[in-house]
Parts: C-alpha cells; sequence; structure tokens
C-alpha cells in the first residue's frame, strides 16, 4: 500500500523530527544515516520541500528541517506529498465501466478506513512509540530506534 517513496519519507521524518528543533540536515547525511541511495533520498526530500511539510536551508550548514512541528504532519499528508492523492474509486478504471459496480460499496469503506488511519497518526505519534509492533518486522531500520543526535556528532552534512 505504501511506496517506497512514501515510506523513506516517512523515515527521514522521523530522523529529522528526533533532532533540536530547527537543525538542518543535508539529503546526503540523511540517506547515509538511513542506508539509502543519496540520489533517490534527494528526490524524496524534494516531494516534501514541495509539499511544505520539509524546508531547504542553501549555504554550507544548509540542508533540509522540518517546517512544521511533529503533531502537524500527518501520514496522510505525506502519503499524498509522495505518492498523490489516494483514489478509493477503483471502479473508475474498470474497463468497460460497469453501470453498477457491487464492490464499490467495499471499495468506498476501504478508502475512508485508510485515509482515517493515515490522517490520525502524524510523526510525533510515531516518534512516542518507536519499534515494530508484535509480530511484525521493521522495516524503518535500526538508525531509528536510538540515532544519535547527528548536529552534535561532528559529522559532514
Amino acid at each position: 500500500m505504501l511506496g517506497k517513496t512514501s515510506l523513506s519519507a516517512i523515515r527521514a521524518l522521523l530522523l529529522l523530527g528526533q533532532q533540536q528543533r530547527g537543525v538542518c540536515l543535508s539529503p546526503r547525511r540523511l540517506a547515509e544515516v538511513l542506508d539509502e541511495s543519496p540520489t533517490y533520498l534527494a528526490k524524496v526530500v524534494r516531494h516534501m520541500v514541495k509539499a511544505g511539510i520539509l524546508e531547504a536551508e542553501k549555504g554550507v550548514k544548509g540542508g533540509v528541517r522540518l517546517r512544521r512541528a511533529p503533531e502537524e504532519i500527518t501520514l496522510l499528508a505525506v502519503v499524498e506529498a509522495c505518492q498523490g492523492a489516494i483514489i478509493g474509486d477503483f471502479c473508475a478504471s474498470a474497463r468497460p465501466p460497469s453501470k453498477f459496480c457491487n464492490f464499490h460499496r467495499a471499495a468506498l469503506e476501504l478508502h475512508e478506513a485508510i485515509t482515517a488511519v493515515l490522517e490520525r497518526w502524524t510523526v510525533a505519534e510515531l516518534l512516542k512509540k518507536p519499534g515494530a509492533a508484535s509480530g511484525v518486522t521493521c522495516l524503518m531500520g535500526a538508525a531509528l530506534n536510538s540515532p544519535p543526535d547527528l548536529a552534535q556528532t561532528g559529522s559532514p552534512r
């Protein structure tokens, strides 16, 4: 359901959310810590900047940082910035389009459930509840379980 771009964006937002407010990290540094391709993560970051979730700062100490508080960044906003609007009308793409679709009510319910859950969860909520749910393999990576304060380590940005 969530694409690689959305998952990478969430991982980057969690890492940025764990830094001191206002601290910038370069996309290259984010990619290094998250074990992502720098080119790919730069694309992900561009989506987040364009959506107003991150802000970019140029210069030697530049990079990206959260533009909004973690409490204001919903997973729905992140997913829609990366994948576009979540469309629950599966019937419209059927060939040939039927005049009445028996699946339509179920598709609408699925759409409403997905968007409600993504709207309810924020970056702040994810930061409060680290770790995988019982019986689930964590896809977010070990770096997010106890990340270093990247601004304090003197690591290259």
